[in-house]
């Protein structure tokens, strides 16, 4: 295996695990901020299409678009969800609770494939479902408390990302740059009617310095990147490598911040952590008590996909 892909994807990794911190720096709410991310990264993205040269070889399928199609919903709005949350919790229990979704992954696809989890899979469920309460806390276990608190948003952020992955794994043979310029570009005309252009008259040089990396580099660069180097590598080595995203958004936050996370919330994190470690085993033992096989599929397209929240 090359140097070259392993360092492209641990930048990618890196870089994109200060999103959440770029993101509240923009001065833009969830739904403008994912507009203009949109439309950073349709321009970005349609441009490495182009140069690449990928549009020419490109075997369209009406099926498969609809599919795309529908997976750029379930994208955007995941996007939103998770900047909705960063504003309103902070960055390290928001990207932990949004951990959730491989761990999501599994529960829908048992009931998407018909197929019944393993021990290792239940056990995943169980260790996160603890970990997620320890990290809301017994103040927002209460209607109030909890819908205040934006654990809603980022809940509902992991949720869209594992439709996402569920419904993206039968997509094959539409290109990586193709599958994510029509969903971005899709973004912007969902978006477009939820936009406050207001927002964007008070911005200082800082906000918009924020925001344009948010959308080229976070999204754009990223992408490239990531897509770049995919091909290149095993999947043990990406299900490794995926840990520098949430690695480096608590360093931030912790750092600049001054998040500091009480015993029973870092409890909480480990867990979560700790549930999506037992979901990256890949061969479970051939004694295993509930058997699962198309499954297994759904997953790796989990890890395959898992920088493009």
């Amino acid at each position: 295996m090359k140097a070259g892909p392993m360092v492209k994807m641990m930048v990618s990794m890196s870089i994109f695990g200060s999103i959440g911190f770029f993101s509240t720096q923009t001065g833009l709410p969830s739904f403008d901020l994912v507009f203009v991310r949109c439309i950073c990264a349709t321009l970005f993205l349609g441009m490495c299409w182009f140069v690449t040269g990928e549009y020419k070889r490109e075997k369209w399928n009406a099926k498969e678009i609809k599919q795309i199609l529908l997976c750029g919903i379930f994208l955007v709005f995941n996007w939103v969800f998770l900047f909705k949350a960063f504003e309103m919790m902070s960055v390290t229990v928001a990207i932990s609770i949004y951990h959730l979704a491989p761990v999501l992954v599994l529960l829908l696809g048992s009931f998407m494939f018909k197929e019944k989890l393993t021990v290792l899979g239940v056990m995943s469920i169980f260790i996160c479902f603890i970990g997620t309460l320890l990290i809301i806390g017994v103040k927002e276990l209460t209607i109030d408390g909890f819908m205040s608190s934006g654990i809603l948003w980022a809940l509902l952020a992991a949720l869209f990302y594992a439709c996402t992955t569920l419904l993206g794994k039968g997509i094959i043979h539409t290109s990586a740059y193709a599958v994510t310029f029509l969903q971005t570009f899709l973004g912007i005309f969902l978006l477009l009617p939820f936009v406050h252009f207001n927002n964007f008259h008070f911005l200082t040089t800082a906000n918009w310095t924020a925001i344009l990396v948010t959308g080229f580099v976070h999204t754009g660069l990223v992408y490239y990147l990531f897509f770049d180097s995919l091909r290149y590598l095993k999947t043990q080595v990406i299900s490794v490598l995926v840990f520098l995203d949430p690695a480096v958004a608590i360093l931030l936050d912790t750092a600049f911040t001054g998040f500091r996370p009480t015993i029973l919330q870092l409890a909480g994190i480990v867990l979560i952590f700790l549930g999506m470690i037992f979901t990256l085993k890949r061969k479970p033992s051939s004694k295993k008590i509930f058997p699962i096989r198309k499954f297994k599929k759904a997953y790796r397209t989990f890890v395959g996909v898992r920088s493009l929240k």
